[in-house]
Parts: structure tokens; sequence; C-alpha cells
């Protein structure tokens, strides 16, 4: 179990998840806006569909509950009032050490759950994970989608969640140098390595890359390494070099329109960043 309101989902976030999804299946207590509200003194900067939506696009989060009936962020509510209920009670609580608190460890001596703690040690530098491309002889296409990816939110898991029925998707992250380059002083706000780690932690997504070529055709070298079958845009990211390279090398150009997932609201980087 991890429980938390995981508002403005960040790599601090996701690295939780994944080291706990080492002890075994992940399930998150995701509190609702009104226990937000009622724990932190004030409503979360993201609604709970959305929230909800994210944890659940993760690939270390087996499944994900809103927490109702939570009191107090140091107990765990009853496994049978959960939205989903579940039954029987966890075997492991994680938390970061920047929740620890002695009513935590009471509580889970109490109720017989096993309570991790993660240091900030455990916690620290964005691991890689490992990928190969499917083969040669395989019906499966290979797609390619590129990008800044600054401040994932839910339009960008929305837009690979959808590129991904085309075939096992690939995203290439623009490095910081090219970012600066196209977009300015002050980009990107987040690291190379800290955005393809956040991407990779997608579901959706079979591998994650960081570029190494510059202008808009950045990702040209990782591209030819990877072969595909597709190469998808947002509207906003179609660009006449991009149409260019596609139909040099022959590849397919697919231009997706950029809609929220049903029920969420519109998300720009931009915006998201204060710039």
């Amino acid at each position: 179990m991890v429980s938390g309101s995981f508002d403005d989902l960040r790599s601090r976030h996701v690295r939780l998840l994944e080291e706990a999804a080492k002890l075994g299946d992940v399930h998150v207590l995701l509190w609702p806006d009104e226990t937000v509200l009622a724990l932190e003194g004030k409503p979360p900067k993201f609604p709970q569909a959305e929230r909800l939506y994210l944890l659940q696009a993760l690939r270390y989060v087996k499944a994900v509950s809103l927490a109702r009936g939570l009191n107090d962020p140091d107990s765990l509510p009853d496994m049978e009032r959960l939205s989903p209920p579940l039954k029987g009670i966890p075997h492991i609580w994680a938390v970061p050490q920047a929740d620890d608190t002695p009513e935590k460890r009471d509580f889970c001596r109490q109720n017989g759950i096993i309570y991790k703690v993660f240091s900030e040690d455990d916690l620290a530098g964005f691991p890689p994970t490992l990928f190969e491309p499917c083969g040669e002889n395989t019906d499966v296409k290979k797609v390619v989608v590129t990008g800044c990816y600054d401040w994932l939110h839910s339009g960008h898991v929305r837009f690979f969640e959808e590129v991904s029925e085309l075939g096992e998707l690939y995203v290439v992250v623009g490095h910081d140098q090219n970012v600066r380059f196209l977009k300015g002083e002050g980009h990107p706000l987040f690291s190379q390595e800290e955005r393809r780690y956040m991407v990779q932690a997608v579901r959706y997504v079979h591998g994650a890359l960081v570029s190494t070529g510059m202008g808009w055709m950045d990702a040209e070298p990782e591209i030819d390494r990877l072969q595909p079958d597709i190469y998808a845009v947002n509207s906003d990211g179609d660009k006449p070099e991009k149409r260019a390279f596609c139909n040099q090398h022959h590849l397919e150009y697919v231009v997706l329109q950029r809609k929220p997932k049903e029920g969420l609201p519109k998300r720009e980087s931009t915006v998201l960043r204060g710039f």
C-alpha cells in the first residue's frame, strides 16, 4: 500500500512507486478531493479524476482505490470502504522518509502490517528501464514520437495512450541543449534524464530515449536506430521538417488532434511551468 494525494505527480512520487513495486503489487490509496481539503487545508491543484488517471497509467501501479473514510494521514481506512473495496489488510505500507511518523509505525504494529520507509538515498536518481525493440519478424508496428515533455501531464499521457494503439510505442525525449535551442533560456525546467524517466514510467510507452541530434529532427539518430514504421505527432507538433524526413525515409506520418481524456481538463506544459 502507498497512500497520499499524489497531487502534481512528479518524479519523487514515481520513484516511491517504483521502489515499492519491488516489494510486491502496489495498490495506491488515493485521497479524494474532499479528503485532501480536510487533511491539507486546501483543495488539490489537480482534480481527483485526473490524479486517478495519471496513477493508473503508471507501469509500477497494480491498482488504485479512492481512500473513502480516511480521517488522518497516519492511518489506513477500512479496506472494504475503499472505492473499489479491498478485502483483508495490506501486507506492507510503504512511505517516503519525509512522511514517516511514530503514529504510522504504531498503526502498522497494532494491525500486523509491515512498515517500510524509503530514505532519500533509496529514491535518488532516475534509473533506466531496459527495453528491446520488437524483432524484425513480427507483425507489430513500431511507432515513434518526439518531444520535450518538460512537465509530464495528463495530456501527454493521453497522447501516449492513443499512439500506443498504432503499435509498439517509443518516445524520444529532447536533450537539454536542443530544448534550450528551440524554446529559449529557462527551458527545460527538468533535466533530460528526469524527463526520460517520467516518460518511461508510463505503461503505454515501450521505451524512452534521449535524443542526440539538433533542431526539429534532433531524434534522427534515434529513429535510424529504432527503424520505426510510423512517426506520430500532435497537431501542434506538425512541422515541415518532420514531414520531409518521413517522405525521405518512407515512414508513415500520423498527425493526431490534441484532445484531453474524456472528463479531464486540457493541459499545456507552458502553462503548468509558468512560462
